[in-house]
């Protein structure tokens, strides 16, 4: 059973191009360590503190396992560390949820409705 964690954060409203920085260092390396990135999202409008991030994982095993080859990867290490370093991640919550209303049709394309000309 695949589940997505999904991660709130509160950041310092200064540090948001930090943590742009951020996220785009994990673009390869959680891939590489085992997890679906679906992606990182920082503020377009509203609060200037909130940001998140999600990604698949097959199960809560799997959690484990790909959190010790994420901190062990190089990457992952520097990421860490600059995360620790600069201090803009003021508060991290993570969760595990599960997708119980699949499977979706697909999106529809909505035209504008045409007058005709009379």
């Amino acid at each position: 059973m695949t589940m997505t964690c999904f991660i709130r954060y509160e950041i310092d409203p200064f540090g948001k191009a930090a943590f742009e920085q951020y996220a785009k260092a994990w673009g390869q390396a959680i891939p590489r360590c085992g997890a679906d990135l679906i992606g990182y999202y920082a503020l377009h409008e509203g609060s200037a503190t909130t940001a998140y991030a999600a990604y698949n994982i097959d199960s809560l095993a799997a959690y484990e396992a790909y959190r010790a080859r994420l901190a062990a990867d190089p990457a992952g290490k520097a990421n860490y560390e600059f995360a620790r370093r600069e201090k803009f991640i003021l508060k991290e919550d993570r969760i595990f949820l599960k997708l119980v209303s699949g499977p979706h049709g697909p999106r529809q394309l909505f035209q504008p409705a045409v007058k005709e000309e009379a």
